[in-house]
This record gives structure tokens, sequence and C-alpha cells, in this order.
């Protein structure tokens, strides 16, 4: 596996450096990050579970994909690249909001990351890499919230932070 590089930030999204991918979770040093949330035009959210060969948070269910920007790639183009890489589609994403949180993950792994979220709209369904995701679902945010609150264990913490920020968005009820 290729060495991969995360964009050591402040948190005015300031890059500091980079540094590898792997030590700057062992550290927990906060790094950029972007999330993707697809919606449909019935209001569902594209979820995936991540593959059991993730290296951390593998099985739970998250948002439509996430990841890091290259050194010197910008957040929109590295959030395009990733759904397709991902998820098997690109269609047209916005930035929506962004957040910064922490979180200790298993395998002593640290998320510390400032998080980029971006939405789109998608119909249809997805072709995903099999070695990203083990399996996907569109759910509304009604079913999406039982299912969190009776089984929070199986969402990873960057989802359950950002999904009611989401949702309370004004312009989440028009589809983004």
């Amino acid at each position: 596996m290729p060495e991969e590089f995360v964009i050591l930030v402040d948190e005015l999204d300031i890059p500091s450096g980079k540094m590898e991918k792997m030590e700057a979770h062992r550290k927990g040093l906060l790094h950029r990050a972007f999330s993707v949330c697809i919606i449909n035009e019935s209001g569902d959210i594209l979820l995936q579970r991540r593959a059991l060969s993730k290296y951390h948070s593998a099985g739970l269910w998250t948002n439509t994909c996430c990841s890091h920007p290259r050194p010197g790639e910008e957040l929109l183009h590295a959030a395009t690249r990733r759904l397709r890489e991902e998820m098997g589609f690109q269609c047209e994403l916005r930035p929506a909001f962004s957040f910064i949180y922490r979180a200790e993950l298993d395998h002593n792994l640290i998320e510390h990351e400032l998080d980029h979220v971006f939405v789109g709209t998608w119909n249809a369904s997805p072709v995903p890499n099999p070695e990203e995701v083990a399996e996907w679902k569109y759910l509304s945010p009604e079913e999406l919230n039982t299912e969190i609150s009776l089984h929070p264990e199986q969402f990873t913490a960057w989802f359950r932070i950002l999904l009611p920020r989401l949702l309370n968005r004004s312009d989440f009820s028009n589809n983004t």
C-alpha cells in the first residue's frame, strides 16, 4: 500500500504541514478531511457500510463516502474523486458545512479532523468498490434517526456528529 499523506491544519483550516496518514491517526493530530452525503429526490440518505478490511471503523455504517484530500488537492476535487472511487458514480457536490471532532477509535487510532461536508443529489443505485464498501442502502431521516438511537455502535463517530447538523439545515427538505 503506497504511503498516503494528510494535510495538518489548525482550527481555522490553515495548513501547517503534512504527515503520513497512519502516523497522524496514531498521534491524533488535527487534519483536513471531507464527508459526502448523497440524498435522493425522496429525501433518503445514501449510506455505506465500510468494508471489513478498513483500517478503522470497519463494518460500521456511515455517510456516502469520506476521506482526506491529498496535499495540494482541492476539497471539491477530492470529494468528487472519492465518491467515484468508493461508490462508482459522480454527481454535482456542494459544500454544506464543516466541523471539528476528535474520537478515539479501534486499533488505538484517533480521528481528529476538520471535516468539510459536501452534499449532492443522486437517484440511482451506486456500484461500490468492494475494497471500500461492504454494502449500501438509502434510509429516510426518520429511519436513520431510529437506527442510530437504537444501535449507535453500528455507526461511525463522525456520522453520528454530522447527521443532526445535516438534518437541521434549512435547505435539507429541498434536497440540499
